[in-house]
């Protein structure tokens, strides 16, 4: 079925506005994006053909601070995607409190059907297309689904050659490029330690927790070896080829193993294959999307028998799904708590880009656990507090709150 990305948000959006009692006028100029750009971008293909792309640059709010968010690579990208998860972004930077606001981008294609070249070529048009609106004290682009370490160098390349040695224009990036460590691995980490602080919030054991994940790219896959340490059961993860299913666990490390060599966890001998749908519907304590956005909608949120949904992508539970799964006692951990860890890691390169100064790998964890966990017992303190309030609106108010107090405190309003 069609979501409709931006109208998901807007909903939202509405709700946590409401709770908070937002002037009407103030709370249009917080739900829409600031600027929208959207670009043409030719490439001229291996075997001399022409192919025009369609490219966005979307920037939501620079209240707080310079515009972050990732680009993606997809042949579903469109407008309104990029709008939501531009959003997103402004109130994910909000809530864990760190000073960026929100933007997204993306590229309509699959890049699966580029060269090497023709990726990189796309990528440095698109650099050239969406310069006039980026900068290191006013754009930071990162990874995003299909996008990696690689596309980021390319990037940073770009950008540097009209203006000078400049790392910390995207984040993301390769170690020896400036990249921070610790943030390949932050966005899953993220999950599971959100996931943790949830178990031990709502006393549910973590030691054998069932979980499912749906997704085994670089969140989910990260997400599964990080729980499989901490001794939950990883009972089926699924990827864009097939799901695989044991109600014992899987072995994680062989698992990755197996990805590794043949590019994909389907056809592993180590659990049974499954439809991707039956994954969502598994009894298991947590459920993990990490794939696409309004995967967990209407027509089949009543068929989950999860205890707590942790959103490691982005938007995957439509505001229909949250009201069925509400009425389930099925909380969600939204993904502008969840899946912060990326871009709390993506500051963190930010900073040591601008100051010369790069920190050990353990530093970066611990400061990315500290703020997951501040900003996971203030949510979950707020949802506590009144009837009716879940995790997600609870997340929404308090970030709505700090980005409407910038605005006010910036007199942005006159």
């Amino acid at each position: 079925m069609e979501i409709n990305n931006f109208k998901s948000y807007c909903d939202q959006f509405d709700r946590a506005s409401q709770e908070l009692k937002l002037d009407e006028n103030l709370a249009s100029l917080l739900k829409y994006p600031d600027r929208e750009l959207a670009v043409e971008l030719p490439l001229i293909r291996d075997d001399g053909s022409l192919k025009v792309l369609r490219g966005y640059r979307i920037q939501h709010n620079d209240a707080r601070g310079p515009f972050k968010g990732g680009l993606r690579f997809h042949p579903q990208v469109d407008v309104d995607e990029v709008r939501a998860l531009s959003a997103l972004m402004t109130f994910k930077t909000a809530l864990v409190d760190i000073p960026f606001g929100g933007a997204k981008g993306g590229i309509q294609v699959d890049p699966a059907t580029l060269s090497q070249r023709e990726l990189e070529q796309l990528t440095r048009t698109f650099v050239r297309a969406i310069s006039p609106v980026i900068g290191v004290q006013t754009d930071i682009p990162a990874p995003d689904v299909n996008t990696n370490a690689q596309i980021m160098a390319w990037i940073m390349d770009e950008y540097s050659q009209t203006n000078g040695y400049s790392p910390g224009i995207v984040t993301g990036k390769p170690i020896s490029l400036g990249g921070s460590q610790g943030r390949e691995s932050a966005t899953g980490v993220g999950v599971s330690i959100t996931l943790r602080e949830t178990a031990k919030h709502r006393n549910m054991p973590l030691e054998g927790a069932t979980v499912a994940i749906q997704g085994f790219g670089n969140v989910g896959s990260w997400a599964a070896r990080t729980l499989h340490e901490y001794g939950c059961k990883i009972i089926a993860v699924s990827d864009a080829r097939g799901a695989i299913y044991n109600k014992e666990g899987l072995d994680i490390p062989a698992l990755l193993e197996h990805q590794e060599a043949h590019g994909s966890i389907h056809l592993s001998s180590l659990a049974e294959p499954i439809e991707q749908d039956e994954l969502l519907c598994l009894e298991c304590d947590f459920l993990i999307p990490a794939a696409l956005g309004g995967v967990i909608h209407k027509m089949n949120a009543e068929c989950l028998r999860c205890k707590v949904v942790i959103e490691g992508a982005n938007g995957p539970t439509t505001p229909t799904a949250d009201e069925v799964l509400w009425k389930k006692n099925i909380p969600v951990i939204p993904d502008i708590l969840a899946n912060a860890g990326g871009v709390i890691v993506s500051y963190y390169e930010w900073v040591q880009n601008l100051q010369r100064h790069y920190w050990e790998d353990g530093e970066v964890t611990r400061k990315l656990e500290r703020k997951l966990v501040d900003s996971f017992y203030e949510t979950a303190a707020l949802a506590h507090s009144r009837k009716e309030l879940s995790y997600r609106t609870a997340a929404f108010m308090l970030s709505i709150k700090r980005v409407a107090e910038a605005i006010e405190m910036r007199g942005r309003i006159t």
